[in-house]
């Protein structure tokens, strides 16, 4: 029974550093979408 709740803590484990990786990832396109679409505005008009 040791060997099971273990396993299931480390899968919530995972399971909470993919949420806080994924938050991280939506709040920096939110902070940096501006700047990433005048780049690719920029490399666009270059093409």
């Amino acid at each position: 029974m040791l060997v099971r709740s273990q396993k299931a803590q480390g899968l919530a484990e995972y399971a909470l550093i993919l949420a806080l990786i994924a938050i991280a990832a939506v709040l920096a396109l939110l902070f940096l979408s501006g700047t990433i679409q005048s780049i690719l505005s920029i490399i666009g008009k270059a093409l």
